[in-house]
């Protein structure tokens, strides 16, 4: 059921409309952006746009009020905080995200990964620098370590590589402890 143009001809009868409704409903709206941690002044802007649509579906005779005025413009309004809040917290989840990122390019500090690195000893080091640092095909390696077959070097360079993160388990070491 649509609501009947009740705001007057003449610009006196719809300032005197608009006047009314910013007393009756004002101060609701105020007090729910106060509560959801808005200011006054964004008070006023929501409840300025909660207004003008509220304006535009009587004027278009589109508006079938179910309750009062001051609970339809509350609505409106809750509606229009709720949107502004959503974009409010993302950009503001975003910024920080920009801010946080720093401008330095970090590289993995080459001694202490080094470090670690010797701790399962020679033979382990050879083993994992032919796998990740020369690139040689598993068979290649298992010729070169004197393995019998490919299966046997991928199990040692597996034990080799559990050796090195059972040491940073053991000192609860974090990838920011290799960082420069």
């Amino acid at each position: 059921m649509a609501q009947q143009n009740n705001f007057g001809s003449t610009p006196a009868q719809r300032e005197q409309f608009f006047i009314s409704l910013y007393k009756k409903a004002f101060p609701k709206v105020a007090k729910y952006v106060s509560k959801m941690g808005g200011s006054f002044d964004e008070a006023k802007d929501v409840f300025q746009d909660a207004l003008i649509v509220y304006y535009e579906k009587l004027a278009t005779g589109s508006l079938a009020l179910h309750v009062n005025e001051q609970a339809y413009l509350l609505g409106i309004s809750k509606h229009l905080w709720s949107k502004k809040f959503k974009e409010n917290v993302l950009q503001t989840d975003l910024d920080a995200a920009f801010d946080a990122i720093e401008t330095e390019d970090h590289q993995p500090s080459s001694t202490r990964l080094m470090h670690y690195l010797e701790t399962v000893g020679e033979k382990c080091m050879e083993i994992l620098k032919a796998f990740y640092y020369d690139n040689l095909p598993a068979q290649t390696i298992a010729t070169l370590f004197g393995y019998s077959g490919i299966r046997s070097a991928t199990v040692q360079k597996y034990k080799c590589m559990e050796k090195v993160r059972e040491t940073i388990k053991e000192k609860s070491l974090a990838y920011e402890d290799f960082i420069e």
